[in-house]
């Protein structure tokens, strides 16, 4: 299938490792071109070495307001058709475990730069009738995670803005989907492993053998196959696809409607 993405532009955050790097590739490979945000310098000029006329990378820290400034200011003159918005979740954590300090952390983390930097953009996609917006979740919107307690909470937050804004902007072109990912072979995977062995006393490699044998598909998801499925929800052809949270997880949800 053609997906259409030649030349078409996107904003990836957090694109330099995990989820936000397998997307930047397959938008990149489309044709597309990426705006990339990442905290690290180094992994950025990698991407940009790679794919020197396709990806234009922003350093910075995307829960501090200067850096939301500066990429609003960048895309700007610029045309946009796509928002992709991903960053790390909070640390593990059981909720009687948590401080209110922890809370403010997440919602700063998990919730509230999401937020602006859709509001602050929002404008771009009603001038031209079309726009892509995609957030990477978790699939504890859907089924909590015992020990990411932080992450159940703000992340459901997220959900509900989402399905109330797809139908603010539904008639103006502008989907809004978010994407709930199960246990992927990503960095963010080897934070829960490490905290359930240490909090277990068993080996990790054991901790990682157990998850991936509960999960229907005996293994853990990658971030390519991840990304092909968000390039669809990308394209031109999902747009009568919005106000969804579409799970990724091999099956893991138990609900009838995971």
């Amino acid at each position: 299938m053609d997906l259409s993405l030649y030349q078409q532009h996107f904003i990836v955050t957090g694109c330099s490792s995990g989820f936000g790097k397998a997307i930047t590739e397959i938008l990149c490979r489309e044709g597309a071109s990426v705006t990339g945000v990442a905290r690290k310098q180094d992994p950025l000029s990698r991407l940009h070495h790679q794919w020197p006329d396709r990806f234009t990378p922003i350093q910075g820290d995307l829960f501090k307001p200067e850096t939301i400034d500066r990429l609003v200011d960048y895309v700007s003159d610029k045309p946009l058709h796509g928002l992709i918005l991903n960053a790390g979740g909070p640390p593990a954590k059981k909720a009687a475990e948590t401080s209110i300090k922890d809370w403010d952390e997440a919602y700063a983390s998990v919730f509230r730069w999401k937020i602006d930097l859709v509001l602050r953009l929002l404008g771009k996609f009603r001038e031209t009738e079309y726009g892509r917006i995609l957030f990477i979740e978790s699939q504890s919107v859907k089924q909590p995670i015992p020990v990411l307690a932080l992450s159940n909470s703000m992340r459901a937050a997220v959900i509900g803005f989402t399905k109330s804004l797809s139908r603010d902007v539904g008639l103006q072109g502008i989907t809004v989907n978010v994407l709930a990912p199960g246990s992927h072979d990503t960095p963010a995977i080897q934070r829960v492993i490490a905290y359930i062995a240490h909090q277990s006393g068993r080996p990790a490699d054991e901790v990682r053998n157990s998850m991936e044998e509960s999960i229907p598909v005996g293994r853990f998801g990658t971030g390519e196959e991840l990304a092909g499925l968000a390039a669809w929800l990308l394209s031109v052809h999902s747009g009568y696809v919005t106000g969804q949270t579409i799970s990724h997880d091999g099956g893991s949800v138990s609900g009838l409607f995971g």
